[in-house]
């Protein structure tokens, strides 16, 4: 029988860099905080550089960096930098992402060009740079994408951010499907509604106070409620034997 590894250890991420996106504010910035609390050396990116700076202000393991992820020209730079920084990335956190708000009818084609590219098209060019440098390397790594429950179930949400998720979730298999003899594991998060800048309004709103109404639950999420499943998802050690997993925290919301 193997032994027992103390949960410290299982998530402990020493040595390990992280690549975080989005990360100026909500479940970004949380993200960072994290896995910078939990050992690893963190590049915070986002197009806010200020905040980015107030951000690693608090931890000594966070290096900002500005990043626009709708141009992925410039990608490799900002992967060349953060090995020069910290060293070669070993997880990613596909975490960047737009709501959108209009209806399928009302979406223009710069809405919809907006939402894919952030939420599709920066998380698929990110992996396949980190993927490219990881097995040039014979390194293993994670993937961490930021999902939603929308990509199962519409409604409540913006069709075109609803679509977006989907893919993400379908991106997620089939790279965990391709990359796993290399070592790298590929799995994704599933939030419901989370307090942020980008839901709290809605939240407060009587549609949003309506639709909490039907969460099991009958709350939304805190960005701490996350924190253990970026953990286990980022750790080879906790979860070295998952790949191409979607984890919903919904609060029951996929149930209802």
């Amino acid at each position: 029988m193997t032994v027992v590894v103390p949960a410290a250890e299982l998530f402990d991420l020493s040595g390990e860099v992280a690549f975080v996106t989005g990360a100026s504010s909500g479940l970004g910035s949380r993200f960072a905080q994290v896995l910078a609390a939990h050992g690893a050396k963190v590049i915070a990116t986002a197009r806010r550089l200020d905040r980015l700076r107030d951000l690693a202000a608090g931890s000594p393991n966070i290096a900002p960096l500005a990043l626009d992820v709708m141009a992925p020209e410039t990608f490799p730079a900002a992967f060349d930098e953060a090995e020069r920084l910290y060293g070669p990335v070993t997880i990613l956190v596909n975490n960047a992402g737009v709501s959108g708000a209009a209806r399928i009818l009302d979406t223009s084609p710069e809405e919809w060009r907006r939402v894919q590219g952030t939420n599709v098209e920066a998380p698929w060019f990110l992996s396949q740079e980190m993927a490219r440098r990881l097995i040039a390397r014979t390194f293993p790594g994670s993937i961490v994408n930021i999902a939603s429950i929308a990509g199962f179930k519409v409604g409540e949400t913006p069709s075109a951010y609803a679509v977006s998720k989907a893919a993400v979730v379908q991106m997620t298999k089939a790279m965990a499907y391709e990359w796993a003899r290399f070592g790298i594991r590929v799995n994704a998060i599933a939030p419901g509604y989370i307090h942020s800048e980008m839901t709290d309004a809605y939240l407060a709103s009587p549609g949003g106070q309506a639709m909490l109404k039907r969460v099991p639950q009958r709350r939304a999420g805190d960005p701490s409620d996350l924190d253990a499943t970026l953990l286990l998802l980022a750790s080879r050690r906790a979860s070295g034997f998952m790949t191409g997993s979607v984890i919903a925290a919904d609060g029951g919301t996929l149930l209802a």
